[in-house]
């Protein structure tokens, strides 16, 4: 699966899992709704820091990949 598509799926099910609004998800991690927005979205545009900023919340981190890797090029799971 495509990575953008599991940060979108893993953001979007985290934040119903706490029973959260996009809007009050952003407000908890500290940025902008169009961040929650874009990630939940798929969008491939997005800057890192704000990415990691989200994946904080829940322990976890986007570490940046070679192009390969970010093009869907998975081998597995």
């Amino acid at each position: 699966m495509h990575i953008m598509k599991r940060l979108s799926e893993f953001i979007k099910d985290k934040r119903k899992e706490e029973g959260l609004t996009q809007e009050e998800f952003a407000d908890r991690a500290g940025v902008a709704l169009t961040v929650i927005r874009k990630i939940e979205q798929g969008k491939e545009n997005l800057n890192l820091s704000s990415v990691n900023q989200v994946l904080a919340m829940f322990g976890q981190v986007l570490v940046p990949m070679d192009s390969s890797e970010v093009s869907g090029n998975d081998s597995g799971s």
